[in-house]
Order: structure tokens, then sequence, then C-alpha cells
């Protein structure tokens, strides 16, 4: 299956798509992952990459259905944290990972030409400008979406029509989960656009320089949520000690109605072999 497949929007009745706690992830790696967005037809009716990681999957685990929807509606999902690989490793299960960062990247320093039209929704003038200066960029499309996007419709649709009027290949949509789903969700209800949104939260930002990111030996070590935490205490201390721990509770209710629902396969497998004995 390539990435301009009509049907692959339905991977998730494929072997390609693995459900891992109350998520549903691609099975794909990141240089597949960038293949898929790099090859995909940028005429064709637009679609987007959500990138969950624990604190979206903790969210989601507290019963938000209009979240729930963002995601199944994405053309791809891929994990963006190596926290969730080890989790699935301990259950026995792969998920592979691709984080946001690492694909904006790539696609920067492989894929973007200067001279193409790039869309931003979200960051800062700053930003942009070290954007631009740091890869050649000669056209960039930014749109300084407004905080508070999750209960303003308006400002969402406004983040649409942008899309609309500024056609590009890649539009990169940083402006925090779920609020960067729901106008990616937008673009797509409307019908008139092309290309692929990007849900990447501050991946521009670790792009630029203007907040690091950590280490790759960290990274590897599964830590990068501790070198975040410590660079920005007090926008990030509730995230990461408050709400993220919840994914360990949300795990092991998982595992246990996983647990639950093999053994009555099982029962229901032992009774029919008994009756075709």
């Amino acid at each position: 299956m390539n990435a301009i497949d009509p049907n692959f929007a339905d991977r998730r009745a494929g072997a390609r798509h693995i459900c891992f706690m109350n998520a549903a992830f691609d099975r794909i790696g990141p240089d597949l992952a960038l293949r898929r967005i790099a090859e995909r037809n940028r005429w064709l009716p637009f679609q987007f990459v959500v990138t969950p990681n624990v604190d979206h999957l903790v969210r989601l685990a507290t019963g938000r259905a209009r979240e729930a929807v963002l995601y199944a509606e994405a053309w791809l999902t891929v994990c963006d944290s190596r926290v969730l690989e080890l989790i699935a490793q301990m259950s026995g299960e792969h998920v592979d990972v691709a984080p946001g960062s690492d694909l904006t990247r790539a696609l920067f320093e492989t894929e973007i030409d200067p001279d193409e039209p790039v869309a931003v929704i979200g960051g800062t003038e700053e930003t942009i400008s070290r954007l631009s200066a740091r890869y050649g960029l000669t056209d960039v499309r930014w749109h300084d979406a407004p905080m508070g996007l999750r209960d303003n419709p308006a400002a969402v649709a406004e983040c649409a029509e942008f899309a609309a009027r500024n056609p590009a290949r890649f539009t990169f949509i940083c402006v925090g989960s779920p609020q960067q789903e729901m106008v990616a969700r937008a673009i797509k209800d409307r019908g008139d656009c092309t290309g692929v949104g990007l849900c990447v939260g501050a991946s521009l930002e670790f792009l630029t320089g203007e907040t690091a990111r950590a280490p790759q030996w960290i990274q590897r070590a599964r830590l990068e949520w501790l070198h975040r935490l410590a660079s920005e205490p007090r926008r990030l201390w509730r995230r990461y000690l408050v709400d993220g721990p919840k994914i360990l509770l949300i795990w092991r209710r998982w595992r246990r109605e996983r647990a639950r629902i093999e053994a009555v396969r099982a029962e229901a497998e032992r009774r029919l072999r008994e009756a075709l004995a």
C-alpha cells in the first residue's frame, strides 16, 4: 500500500494498525512515516497526521469523546512518546515511535524545497523568522492563531480559512493539543483544501532553538520529559508530575480488561472444541 492509496484511511481494519490502551497507532517507524508523508500527492484532499503522547492518552482516557473522534479521523497516527514505547514493551506489544519533532526536522532537512510554499498555524513571528533563516525558506505563510482555540469555534474556522487561502504541500499546526487536532479537522471538513497537515506542537520551537531539546542520550533513556520539566517547571509541572503518572493507572485497567477479554475468548474456544469433539 503506497502513500496515495485511497484505502489507506481505512488502515484501522488492517494489519498496519495496533490498538494500545485507548489509542490506535499505525505500525510504521519514522522512516516509513516520513516517506508516506513526503510522497503523498499534494493535490489530494487534505489529510492530517497526529502524534499522540502520554498526555494525549491520559486525556482520552478521561472520556473526552470529542477528542477521540479527532484522532480517529487522522490519516496517520504515530507515537510521539518513548515512555509509551516502553509501556507497550512491558505489555508484550510493539509500538513504533516516530516523534513529531523528528518528522518535522526530517521534512525540512530532506524534503521541503526552499522556494515551495510552507504554511504554519501557530508559533510566533520570531519562530517564523528563525525557521526561514535556517532553511533559506522564501515562501512561509504564517497564521498567528490566538490563545484559547478550544473554546473559540470562530478562531478555529479562521485557521481553516487561512489554510484554504494558502495551499501548501505541508501545513504545520503548532497550537498545542487538542487545539491543533481541532484545527486540522476543521481544515479537512471544509472540503476545499489539499496537502498534509502535521499536528506537531512545539516542534518548530525545537527546530529553531527557541526551546532546547534534550540531548540524544536523554531521549534514548526515555527521560526527555524530565529534561522538559527542568527547562520549564512552572508551565509543565502539572503535565509531568500530576497528569502524566495517571498513565500507569490507565495501563493497569487496560491490562486487566485485556486479560478478561482473553479469558472469555479462551473459554469460548474451549467450548467450541468440546462441541466439535
